[in-house]
C-alpha cells in the first residue's frame, strides 16, 4: 500500500471513531445488538458441543467395535400367552447364543458373557445393595476397567470355581470405611468371598438388564465375580415372592458382549447376529446394541443441533445488523450538510462511502470483540453453576467474530451508498 493511501485510510478512520464518539451512548446502544448476538452464537454452541461430546464419549465407552446384546424380559401379554399358575418363566439369551456367536459370525474376537445378580454385600454393620456380575477375566479390558489395587479375575478362579471378588472403588469405601478391603471377605446371599481387587469403571453408567428396565442408573456399586463361580452359587433361577404368590424366572445370561476384529467387521456383523438370534428365539426376549451405529447418530445429530443453534443465535445478529442500518440511516440524514460541505472541498464519492462504512465496520467489530468476551465468559460461568461440560471451539468464536464484521459491511453499504449519492448542492442547503 502506498504512504499517501495509507495515511488517507488512517485519517479515514480517525474521522470515523471520532463520529462515533461524539454520540457514545448512541453507539453504545447500537453495539449491543452485535454484542448479544456474537455472544448467542458462542455460548449456545458451547453448551451444545458440551452435551453432544459427553453423549459421544459415553456411547465410545461401550466399545465402537463392540456389538452389545442384552436379555430383555417379555411383555406381559407375551409373558401370559406363555405361562400359568407356578409354571417358570424362561427367557433372554443362553450359553448356546455364545457359543453360535463365536464360531458362527466371521470377524468375532471374542464373546464375553455376563450374569447379572442383584443382592446385598454385607460386612460387619455395613449392608449395601450390589449388582453381583459373573463374568470372564478379559471383561475388564473389553468394558475398559481399570485396576486400582490387587487384580481382576483370572483363568484359575473361573475354573477351579474360586470364592473371591473384584469390587468398585465406590462400593469398596462404603462396605470397608475403615478396614482395608485386600485383607476381608464380604457375605453376598449365603457365601463368603474374598476381595482381590479394586476397580474403576470407565462409565458407571449401566444398565439394569435383570428387570428388564432400559433405562440408565447412576451405579458404582458392582461385585465382579468368576462367571463359573456365579452360575454354581446363584444358579439360573430367579424367585420372586409377593403377596399372591411367587413366580419363577430362568435367565441364563443377562448380557453377551460381541467383540469384533474391528470397526469395518461390525456393520457386517450386526444382520448375521440378528438373523442368529431370530432363528433360535421364537420370541423378541433380547435387545441388540451397536455403539458403532449410536454413535454416527449422535454425530449427525450434533451437526443438526450445531445448525439449529448457531441459526438462532445469528437472529441476534441479524437484528444488531438492522439496528446499526438504522442508525446510518439516521446518522447520514443528520450530517447531510457535512457531507455537502466534504464535496464541494473536493471528497470524491468513494471518500463519503468509506468514511460511513468505517463507522459500520467499528461499530460491528468493536461490537464483536466485546462479543466474544462476554461468549467466553458465559458458557465458563454456566458450567460452574450446574455442572453441565461445555466446549468452546476455536471455530465458533472464528466464526461468530466473522459473522459480525460481515454484518457491519453488509448492512453499512447502503448507508455509505446513500450518504456518497447526495448531490451536493442540495446538501449544503440542508438545515
Amino acid at each position: 500500500m502506498k504512504p499517501w493511501l495509507n495515511a488517507q485510510f488512517l485519517s479515514t478512520l480517525r474521522l470515523g471513531v471520532k463520529s462515533l464518539l461524539l454520540h457514545k451512548l448512541r453507539s453504545a446502544l447500537t453495539m449491543l445488538g452485535i454484542i448479544f448476538g456474537v455472544c448467542s452464537v458462542i455460548a449456545m454452541l458451547a453448551i451444545g458441543e458440551g452435551a453432544s461430546y459427553e453423549a459421544q464419549q459415553r456411547i465410545k465407552e461401550l466399545g465402537s467395535s463392540n456389538i452389545i446384546l442384552r436379555s430383555v424380559k417379555p411383555s406381559d401379554e407375551d409373558k401370559s400367552a406363555g405361562m400359568g399358575r407356578g409354571s417358570m418363566l424362561k427367557y433372554g439369551l443362553t450359553y448356546a447364543d455364545g457359543s453360535r456367536l463365536q464360531f458362527t459370525v466371521p470377524g468375532v474376537e471374542h464373546v464375553l458373557p455376563v450374569r447379572i445378580i442383584r443382592e446385598s454385600a454385607r460386612f460387619g454393620q455395613n449392608d449395601v445393595p450390589v449388582q453381583v456380575l459373573g463374568t470372564l477375566p478379559y471383561y475388564a479390558d473389553i468394558a475398559g476397567l481399570e485396576v486400582a489395587r490387587g487384580r481382576f479375575l483370572s483363568d484359575t478362579d473361573e475354573a477351579k470355581q474360586e470364592n473371591i471378588c473384584v469390587l468398585t472403588v465406590g462400593l469398596a469405601r462404603r462396605l470397608f470405611p475403615f478396614q482395608d478391603p485386600l485383607e476381608n471377605a464380604i457375605k453376598v446371599d449365603a457365601f463368603y468371598y474374598r476381595v482381590v481387587g479394586l476397580v474403576r469403571e470407565r462409565s458407571t453408567l449401566q444398565q439394569r438388564t435383570q428387570s428388564g428396565r432400559t433405562e440408565g442408573e447412576t451405579l458404582d456399586n458392582n461385585v465382579y465375580i468368576p462367571l463359573s463361580t456365579a452360575r454354581s452359587r446363584f444358579g439360573e433361577t430367579l424367585i420372586r415372592r409377593s403377596a399372591g404368590g411367587f413366580e419363577m424366572e430362568q435367565v441364563e445370561l443377562h448380557q453377551i458382549t460381541v467383540r469384533m476384529r474391528d470397526t469395518a467387521a461390525v456393520e457386517s456383523a450386526e444382520p448375521q447376529i440378528t438373523a442368529l438370534l431370530q432363528r433360535f428365539h421364537a420370541k423378541k426376549d433380547y435387545e441388540l446394541i451397536v455403539p458403532l451405529q449410536l454413535l454416527r447418530q449422535a454425530e449427525a445429530l450434533k451437526r443438526t443441533f450445531n445448525i439449529v443453534l448457531g441459526s438462532i443465535a445469528a437472529i441476534s445478529l441479524l437484528v444488531g445488523g438492522i439496528g446499526i442500518m438504522n442508525i446510518m440511516l439516521a446518522t447520514v440524514t443528520e450530517r447531510t450538510r457535512e457531507i455537502g460541505i466534504r464535496r464541494a472541498l473536493g471528497a470524491r464519492r468513494r471518500d463519503i462511502t468509506t468514511q460511513f462504512l468505517v463507522e459500520t465496520v467499528v461499530l460491528s467489530v468493536g461490537g464483536g470483540l466485546i462479543g466474544v468476551a462476554v461468549g467466553l465468559v458465559v458458557p465458563l460461568a454456566v458450567s460452574l453453576l450446574t455442572d453441565m461440560k461445555v466446549l468452546i471451539t476455536v471455530w465458533s468464536v472464528l466464526l461468530a467474530f466473522s459473522i459480525s464484521g460481515a454484518v457491519g459491511i453488509i448492512f453499512g453499504l447502503y448507508p455509505a451508498s446513500a450518504a456518497a449519492k447526495l448531490d451536493p448542492i442540495e446538501a449544503l442547503r440542508h438545515e
